[in-house]
């Protein structure tokens, strides 16, 4: 008898396609570009066809020497094969440990350090890392311009030993790099099948990392048990769109991408995964499949307004949008909604954390997105997260009054690897620090107001303004407040096409407002940004206090 996907109260990746192939048979799922590992592949592929390149990337795996319980890194060029190498090596019981590609060589083998250690798959542009070859924006998003690494790839600067006595073994996807002792997975090509490896749902099970905004990342450790209890609720949550086409621009090295395409898998959707964000490449793809489903980073939803009036109504089909990893723009939410032909389409929004999973959900109606607050993030799931609002005595602030915001979950993770003390320093009596400050309305709905690190003593709230420039501004493509170098408000912005703004509509648009600095306008691709597209805002302050950020011409 077929076994359930979410058995012994955990959720495991090894078998995820398997499981699916067996439940739904030939689900078609549709790629933007070729996998990697399998190039000759196509674009278009089945569940049966995915399950079977897992089973094969797990026995060459096992024939290269992985054993259960041993961390593998996955640090190579992004692609959805990402997804696949880590079910491979979930299924022979092994750990993945997710990187980035968009981390530069340092902060790649300061995680590697960090994971004692480990086997390494990764390929040659990544390991070598010459500017323009396999580069990528620090979204971890390939976009075609050339990134000049700090030190090269991570291999180090002119291709030296710096991986050396800092991982077990090196693996390559294609071709391994003359000279060096990586080996390509194609050498174990043919290996004999191996049955799968089920660790104890309470042991490691996936490493993911934190998004960095702040410095050096956090590896993030999860067990099957933790990710079931992220996972129920999802699954709860995607119940009404079951079996909707699915388009998906998510980050592969990220816990959310895991849970969302379990929930996919066990209700039998066919799948869009898109590894390139770009509106004219999208837009094509989106129109020909019409998906039911879309779900990407805010950032990239920002984006896609465009897609709103797009030929050929790419976006008309969608019944359900998915945001998650950061709050999103109210304009973005009508937009979305607006391009949507269904009778009742709605937005789901996720806030959370890769340390906590989702601990509150919030949903957007056609109907409603007129009145959407920006900084209301939703309610707690009943039964699975409780959520507080916590006074400078850490204590429960009063309904209305703002504090640090706090969470209990089932889903949080066993720990920082390496950190065990840096993650209690987050943990009072169980409730976790999420390091933003809010309020709870009388109703238990919680509002963002801003990141504890963030704050700017002459505003109540910086999304808040960002929220309301970006409504008043259609031609924002993004809008940051940023503390300068003397803690003033500092707000850089960025205009669709890389047109001057119009310092007019600024003036009249920030009249109501607290009074800021002159604005900084700066290419949406030269902000700093994490895997998640999110915005390092910290990252941004040290720029404008040292003087060094980008000098830009627009309009000619």
């Amino acid at each position: 008898m077929r076994q359930p996907l979410f058995s012994a109260r955990g959720f495991y990746l090894g078998l995820m396609f398997q499981r699916a192939a067996a439940r739904h048979g030939a689900v078609e799922v549709t790629l933007d570009r070729p996998l990697d590992v399998c190039p000759q592949a196509g674009l278009s592929v089945g569940y049966p066809h995915l399950a079977a390149i897992v089973d094969d990337l797990s026995a060459r795996l096992w024939q290269a020497g992985v054993r259960p319980t041993e961390r593998v890194a996955v640090h190579k060029a992004d692609n959805v094969d990402i997804a696949l190498l880590t079910c491979a090596i979930s299924r022979i019981g092994a750990v993945p440990a997710l990187l980035s590609p968009g981390l530069d060589g340092p902060v790649a083998r300061e995680l590697l350090g960090r994971l004692e250690q480990p086997w390494l798959i990764t390929d040659r542009a990544t390991l070598e890392g010459p500017p323009g070859v396999a580069a990528t924006s620090d979204t971890g998003q390939a976009d075609g311009r050339a990134v000049d690494r700090a030190a090269g790839g991570i291999d180090g600067q002119d291709g030296g030993p710096a991986l050396a006595g800092l991982v077990r073994r090196v693996l390559t996807v294609g071709e391994a790099p003359p000279g060096t002792d990586a080996v390509s997975l194609d050498t174990y090509a043919g290996a004999p099948p191996r049955g799968p490896v089920r660790l104890h749902p309470g042991e490691p099970a996936l490493i993911t990392h934190s998004s960095g905004t702040t410095g050096i990342p956090k590896l993030a450790v999860h067990s099957a048990h933790t990710m079931w209890n992220r996972l129920l609720p999802q699954k709860a949550l995607g119940r009404p769109t079951r079996g909707e086409t699915a388009a998906l621009h998510l980050s592969f090295v990220h816990s959310r991408f895991y849970h969302l395409l379990g929930v996919l898998l066990h209700y039998g959707s066919p799948l869009v995964l898109m590894v390139d964000p770009d509106p004219a490449a999208v837009g094509p793809l989106l129109a020909r499949h019409r998906p039911g489903i879309v779900e990407t980073h805010p950032n990239t939803f920002v984006l896609w307004e465009e897609l709103a009036d797009a030929p050929g109504g790419p976006l008309a089909g969608v019944r359900a949008y998915g945001s998650t990893f950061d709050a999103i723009h109210p304009r973005t939410v009508r937009r979305l909604l607006g391009a949507s032909r269904r009778r009742s389409p709605w937005l789901v929004q996720l806030y959370g954390q890769s340390e906590t999973g989702p601990v509150a959900f919030q949903w957007y109606t056609r109907r409603g997105a007129g009145r959407t607050d920006g900084r209301r993030v939703g309610t707690a799931f009943p039964g699975f997260t409780r959520i507080r609002v916590a006074d400078g005595r850490g204590t429960a602030a009063r309904p209305g009054v703002p504090g640090r915001i706090e969470a209990r979950t089932r889903g949080r993770i066993l720990t920082y690897l390496g950190a065990q003390e840096q993650y209690n320093r987050q943990l009072d009596h169980g409730w976790w620090q999420m390091g933003d400050m809010g309020y709870r309305d009388r109703w238990g709905g919680l509002y963002l107001i801003d990141r504890e690190i963030d704050r700017i003593e002459e505003m109540d709230s910086n999304l808040e303004v960002e929220d309301v420039l970006m409504s008043r501004l259609d031609e924002l493509r993004e809008v940051v407040i940023v503390p300068g170098a003397e803690r003033e408000p500092v707000p850089v912005v960025c205009v669709r096409g890389d047109r001057p703004l119009d310092s007019r509509r600024w003036r009249e648009a920030t009249e109501d407002l607290p009074r800021m600095s002159t604005p900084m306008q700066w290419r949406f691709e030269d902000l700093p940004r994490t895997s998640t597209w999110k915005v390092k805002r910290v990252e941004i302050t040290r720029m404008l206090t040292e003087g060094v950020f980008p000098a830009v011409r627009f309009g000619g």
